[in-house]
């Protein structure tokens, strides 16, 4: 370890980061539905997995990238829709382990879907852009790296206009802080939550397309992706987007380092670690919110 260049401790960091981008936006999904419903959708990794082999399937009937990227998101989005209306909102007042236990339920149902429809088979998507990797302070980054930060700086970007600029970001805040007052103001938190669901699941669909060119693309690599959404999204609080960023991207990184400075066998037992931390140290926190949720 102590002979690591700096360039190489650069490397590891943008590198943690560019995955970290992933985690981001899988944790902004999470944390959007939670906080406009209340329920921890533990199946947000699963519209990762779908963005990518459905992108992969257009284009292998011949649609260009960017209509296959496009196309793909619309057609995880209706499935988020669907989802909604069939398993979540004809039971919204039940208890939070209930609906937990269904997203969970939904995950399972999803990966056994798409494993009847693509099969164990790995597959991969071209990268978005040829060429070859740049070298930054002595670190190699790939172009498709760079496309996937990228894209989550315009995401998080359009999120905070939708929020914070729009009538429809205020209505969904509003639901947020308080259904029932919102409910009076005229606001619909059932149409709140389909729109959620959606725009979860075009998050979700986005980060398995733009990191499916860097990983082979399996049925079952939503269930790791989801667990470290999951994971960003409680260093976070479970509510607040600035803080799914922050732990989307240490995570990343903390990942990059472990992988690459001791044992690349860290890597995934990092996400376990980070959550039994951040569950001893805000459990009560967390527990309570979720209490509150509950009874309102």
């Amino acid at each position: 370890m102590l002979n690591y260049a700096p360039g190489d401790y650069l490397q590891l960091v943008l590198s943690g980061m560019s995955t970290g981008s992933i985690y981001v936006l899988i944790a902004l999904g999470i944390v959007a539905i939670y906080s406009v419903t209340g329920i921890i959708n533990l199946a947000q990794g699963e519209y990762a997995m779908l963005g990518a082999m459905i992108a992969i399937t257009y284009t292998k009937w011949h649609l260009p990238l960017i209509l296959a990227f496009a196309a793909a998101v619309v057609t995880v989005v209706l499935i988020g829709l669907i989802i909604e209306r069939l398993t979540v909102n004809p039971v919204r007042t039940a208890s939070p382990v209930t609906l937990i236990i269904i997203t969970v339920g939904v995950s399972i149902i999803l990966r056994g879907i798409a494993l009847l429809i693509w099969g164990a088979t790995p597959y991969s998507l071209q990268e978005f852009t040829s060429g070859g990797p740049l070298n930054l302070f002595g670190a190699v980054v790939s172009l498709q790296r760079l496309w996937v930060m990228g894209t989550a700086a315009v995401v998080l970007v359009a999120l905070y206009f939708l929020f914070d600029r729009t009538m429809l970001g205020k209505a969904l805040r509003a639901c947020s802080i308080n259904q029932d007052a919102a409910r009076f103001m005229g606001i619909s938190p059932s149409q709140m939550s389909l729109f959620t669901f959606g725009l979860a699941a075009a998050l979700g669909a986005i980060a398995g397309i733009v990191i499916a060119p860097l990983t082979f693309v399996t049925y079952d690599m939503g269930l790791m992706l989801g667990l470290k959404g999951f994971v960003a999204a409680v260093i976070g609080g479970l509510v607040s987007a600035p803080g799914a960023v922050i732990g989307g991207l240490l995570l990343g990184v903390l990942e990059s380092l472990a992988a690459g400075m001791v044992s690349s066998g860290l890597k995934d037992a990092i996400a376990f670690i980070v959550l039994l931390i951040v569950l001893v140290v805000r459990a009560e926190d967390i527990i309570g919110r979720l209490r509150k949720r509950a009874t309102s």
